[in-house]
């Protein structure tokens, strides 16, 4: 018992088991020499009941909080990975296009393809030799909308021959489409770009292409009058609106003037006098609201040369008889004196030797923007989108000279469309990016059906 004392260590207890002792135990009180009581032993080491479960509690903290910290250093590292993983799948991703048609919005299309940076190998093609393509006399207007655009794809106007006028830029449609066909062949060192002309899109033609190569994106921009939608089972069902207003066009050629951009001319409050075709207008002029008013527009090069007339819809008895009438003199006699009246200075008036060279439409109609129903599609089989731009989509039955703007307005979103579809994970991803595409186009036709007389003819 004095060894045990003096080296205080645990005795057994009458039940068999050790009883807890240390250093620094001391006998209670009133105790007998060489007993440690337990409770004093518990009170001494801080092992009472609280205590143990106090430390209990510590432990499962702090195991709570190691697991948490663990947790959440695993998710951050997995979505960490997984954000790297995935900015370096679509970094790398790069698709082959197929641009259908050359004209300016198929070249357009083809430059927006390149500057996605999303393409790997890039292919035009146009039915049309280059001869034919680039030697048409038609000039375009691009408005300010449309520059802006056309400089963020890197078109420099600098080196383009036109000329400016009230912002708006008027170039030959062979100039534009000879200058788009230059910056494809210098990109050339970057992307695959491949253009075939006098090639036509058919059947056969998609045979010839191997399965493996075939192309992710097809952007369908053929004209009005192509026939490439019907080859991959596009509807050709069209949605025609009204614009709200009535129009007649002329055209006249003149070999010995020249063939130089030229500024248009615009001209409004036209009103005629068609007393000499027996239309009573006196009675209309009493109230000024119901008497019809025209807008006119010259534009073209001086050797072919342009106009459209249009009035906004009404029903006044002069606006009636210019839309019924089977005489073909009465609308050549109003494109005849309104050109006099407001050609510009230095070209020669248009007489009676002239006039036998002007054609025109022969009565008023009511001008119409149809929107093709179906403007994007997805071949499940091959894994290809296809998306329809320009007159291919939408066409107006009059013309004003601003064509090219409105097929301009539906690539604006082509850009994103292929960058969705190079990065696409699965078949939905492209479903989304031709839902959004096809929104888009509408978006474009009804925001034209509104506006796109008022800012072309109008103002």
């Amino acid at each position: 018992l004095q060894a045990a004392e003096r080296t205080h260590v645990a005795r057994p207890s009458p039940a068999g088991y050790p009883l807890v002792s240390c250093s620094k135990c001391t006998p209670e009180e009133g105790s007998e020499p060489g007993s440690t009581s337990v409770n004093s032993v518990k009170a001494s080491c801080g092992m009472d009941g609280g205590g143990i479960g106090g430390n209990e509690e510590e432990k499962y903290r702090a195991l709570a909080y190691d697991t948490a910290l663990s947790t959440l250093v695993a998710v951050a590292l997995y979505v960490l990975l997984k954000v790297s993983l995935d900015g370096f799948r679509q970094w790398r991703a790069r698709i082959s296009v197929l641009i259908v048609g050359s004209g300016p919005v198929g070249l357009t299309a083809a430059l927006v393809a390149v500057r996605s940076g999303k393409v790997l190998k890039l292919t035009v093609l146009d039915e049309r030799y280059r001869t034919a393509l680039l030697c048409r006399p038609q000039q375009i207007a691009l408005d300010p909308r449309s520059v802006k655009f056309l400089l963020g794809l890197g078109v420099d106007f600098d080196n383009m021959e036109g000329c400016w006028h009230n912002e708006h830029f008027f170039t030959r449609i062979g100039v534009f489409q000879e200058y788009l066909l230059s910056i494809l062949e210098q990109k050339k060192q970057k992307v695959e770009v491949k253009v075939q002309l006098g090639t036509k899109f058919t059947e056969e033609y998609l045979q010839r292409i191997p399965h493996s190569d075939w192309p992710r994106v097809i952007v369908v921009a053929d004209g009005s009058c192509g026939d490439s939608c019907s080859v991959l089972g596009i509807s050709s069902d069209y949605t025609m609106k009204s614009c709200h207003a009535f129009g007649a066009n002329a055209t006249i050629e003149r070999l010995d003037q020249r063939q130089v951009p030229t500024p248009e001319i615009r001209a409004h409050s036209l009103y005629f006098d068609l007393s000499a075709y027996g239309v009573e207008a006196l009675r209309e002029h009493k109230n000024p609201t119901a008497k019809p008013c025209f807008h006119l527009k010259i534009y073209g090069t001086f050797r072919n040369r342009y106009m459209a007339l249009v009035c906004p819809a009404s029903d006044t008895k002069m606006v009636r008889y210019l839309r019924q009438t089977a005489n073909s003199c009465i609308m050549k006699n109003i494109f005849h004196h309104s050109f006099n009246a407001y050609k510009a200075d230095i070209e020669p008036r248009l007489n009676d030797v002239t006039l036998h060279h002007m054609q025109c439409s022969w009565r008023l109609f009511e001008i119409q923007l149809s929107h093709r129903r179906i403007s994007a599609a997805y071949i499940e089989g091959d894994n290809v989108a296809v998306i329809v731009e320009g007159e291919a989509a939408r066409v107006l039955n009059f013309d004003t000279g601003f064509g090219v703007n409105l097929g301009m307005r539906g690539l604006e979103s082509v850009g994103t469309f292929i960058y969705r579809t190079a990065t696409a994970v699965d078949q939905n991803d492209i479903l989304e990016a031709l839902s959004a595409k096809m929104n888009h186009s509408r978006q474009v036709a009804e925001a034209f059906r509104q506006t796109g007389l008022a800012e072309s003819m109008y103002e």
